[in-house]
């Protein structure tokens, strides 16, 4: 299998910042200017993204300040729909806490399906998910 390649998307990002912008009750802790995307190929993970942190001993080796980097697996991202799609992008951003400190937060209290629909009702009341989707289609 070839090496995996990674590239910035900056489509995902875009929909990523609005979805921060308009839901602010559940994402008002995230700095977007310190969010990335990247679209991985190649890859032999089953996920359909990660997100990545940056821990506190690579900020204070760095002088970097907490960052994540969500990474998007194309291969089985984009077989998803279009809520599926949108599903996942909440679902990443929601493993970020609220201290932003680069750390993250495990599948549980705070992350799960039921929390992520939640999410996705009240987003779906502010903004047409369709015109989401049709900005990160590939």
């Amino acid at each position: 299998m070839p090496r995996p390649k990674y590239l910035p998307d900056p489509a995902i990002k875009a929909v990523i910042d609005e979805i921060i912008t308009v839901l602010p009750e559940y994402y008002g802790h995230i700095d977007p200017s310190r969010l990335y995307v990247y679209r991985s190929y190649n890859t032999r993970s089953g996920a359909l993204a990660r997100i990545h942190g940056l821990p506190r001993i690579w900020q204070l080796a760095l002088g970097a300040k907490p960052s994540y980097i969500i990474e998007i697996i194309s291969e089985n991202f984009d077989c998803l729909d279009c809520n599926g799609k949108i599903k996942t992008l909440i679902h990443e951003l929601l493993h970020i806490p609220k201290t932003f400190s680069g750390g993250l937060r495990p599948h549980g209290r705070y992350v799960n399906s039921r929390i992520t629909n939640r999410i996705f009702r009240a987003l779906a009341k502010k903004v047409e998910i369709e015109d989401l989707c049709n900005r990160i289609e590939r």
